[in-house]
């Protein structure tokens, strides 16, 4: 689709989901699919939907209201009030560091982290490491978009993974 491709820096491919926007029915749909996607892997309805800066904030809200459940943010350091847990992770262009509220997540939670790409894997990774440190259980990733030839899954092989649309 138009407007999908962008580049981000020598070398890398962006794949842009905000034309996505542009159309309320679509990303409702989007939402709905993926919603779907979860309770097909047959482990129940997730306690809360963990999303992860920035566009995690554009699905994750929506999916959680279709499942009556919290949402929870996952935030680049330093942007949440409140003690946090902090994890510093590789990026494919680079570090990072996110952080989430420690009382955000109840111990014993399942949570499913939604993010509109995986490529590397390592913003997943990161953001399951800052949930498991709350003493919750990822039972699952969620994104739109996957680059399958960057092998993102092998990073999160023990998690499975719902994507809608792979390269």
């Amino acid at each position: 689709s138009s407007g999908i491709n962008a580049e981000y820096g020598e070398g890398i491919l962006f794949k842009d989901i905000m034309p996505m926007f542009r159309d309320h029915v679509l990303v409702h749909d989007t939402c709905l699919e993926l919603v779907k996607q979860i309770g097909d892997l047959g482990q129940g309805k997730p306690k809360a939907i963990v999303g992860i800066e920035a566009r995690g904030f554009l699905i994750g809200p929506i999916m959680a209201q279709q499942l009556n459940v919290p949402f929870v943010a996952v935030r680049k350091k330093g942007k949440l009030p409140r003690q946090c847990y902090s994890v510093k992770y590789e990026k494919e262009y680079g570090f990072d560091e996110f952080d989430i509220q420690v009382d955000a997540l109840k111990e014993g939670e399942t949570v499913v982290i939604v993010d509109d790409l995986l490529a590397t894997g390592g913003t997943l990774e990161a953001a399951k490491k800052l949930v498991d440190m709350c003493k919750a259980t990822v039972m699952a990733h969620c994104v739109v978009f996957e680059l399958e030839f960057l092998e993102g899954r092998q990073r999160l092989k023990d998690t499975p993974v719902v994507s809608l649309v792979k390269y």
